[in-house]
């Protein structure tokens, strides 16, 4: 019996085929996800680190404020790691042990990349929504107010407010997020104009619906594949954002610490040969960047219909 192997592979091939056409879009942009090795990657990577910022602190016996001054005693071996007085990273050239400050730096800063790009996402996504679809000259005027507020660098608004209102966990929540709406609120209305012109709008503003309804309901729910994806390119620069003045010394308050604070302390002491209080920071500052980063190229990947 003599095998075609073009008609197998043919047949392969079809069959392939109507396996995807036979997948929502959802589904189908999951399977290209978890197809994407790099993506993968980054995503085991960023659940190990988060891991790490929430059972972590069970495993050091200590605090992140706690000095260990037996440590701050012995000059020859000051601060070097050691699994026997429990200081896995070391200690900090105070005796602080840097397990439990690499622990506190990752959890004040994964939450200022979460919670500032939840502030971002949401503002940014309702009013280029809004402006997009009202049009006209509201459209215009909250357009040129996004112009205005691009043309002030970010950074040097954020350092103003951390002079005037004080150095806090919250006010760099609210002011690293509301300086990273603009760039959303552009996308999204770019997206609204071309929504507005669908059936399924035109539908609802026959039926009556109210224009507030419609961006909320049906404007809002079909850019969230873009918003999904900028939302995790954006948690990055958020957090190099909050590194950047914590290494100013604008950030976070002593003992709390980040990774930016830590970085900066390292880099002090780098010289006096305490190179693990910069490399481990360090190191986990840029694998959690990278993993993001590739995350973030994967969902666009997964979700661009041009590849489909």
């Amino acid at each position: 019996m003599v095998v075609d192997k073009q008609k197998i592979r043919k047949l392969a091939d079809n069959l392939a085929e109507s396996e995807v056409r036979g997948r929502s879009l959802w589904a189908d942009a999951r399977h290209r996800f978890l197809r994407n090795r790099a993506a993968m990657t980054g995503l085991v990577v960023l659940t190990l680190v988060v891991l790490f910022s929430i059972a972590g602190p069970w495993i050091s016996p200590w605090n992140y404020e706690d000095i260990d001054w037996d440590v701050l005693e012995d000059v020859a071996t000051l601060g070097r790691p050691s699994l026997e007085n429990g200081h896995y990273f070391g200690t900090d050239d105070l005796g602080r042990d840097l397990y439990s400050r690499v622990i506190q730096g990752t959890q004040i800063s994964l939450m200022v990349g979460l919670i500032g790009s939840l502030i971002a996402v949401v503002v940014g996504t309702l009013y280029g929504a809004i402006a997009g679809y009202l049009g006209g000259r509201i459209d215009g005027f909250m357009m040129r107010l996004v112009d205005i507020l691009l043309a002030i660098p970010g950074m040097f608004v954020l350092i103003l407010l951390m002079v005037m209102f004080g150095r806090s966990i919250v006010m760099i929540f609210i002011g690293i997020g509301l300086l990273s709406w603009l760039d959303m609120s552009r996308i999204i209305r770019g997206q609204t104009l071309s929504l507005k012109q669908k059936e399924f709008i035109e539908a609802a503003v026959a039926t009556g619906v109210r224009p507030l309804t419609i961006v909320t309901r049906h404007i809002v729910p079909n850019v969230l594949g873009i918003v999904v994806v900028y939302a995790t390119l954006l948690v990055p620069g958020m957090i190099m954002a909050e590194s950047f003045i914590s290494f100013l010394g604008l950030g976070v308050q002593e003992p709390q610490t980040s990774w930016g604070a830590l970085i900066n302390e390292g880099t002090k002491t780098l010289q006096h040969g305490m190179e693990w209080q910069l490399l481990f920071p360090l190191g986990f500052f840029v694998v959690t960047l990278l993993s993001f980063y590739f995350i973030g190229d994967g969902l666009r990947d997964a979700l661009d219909p041009k590849d489909r």
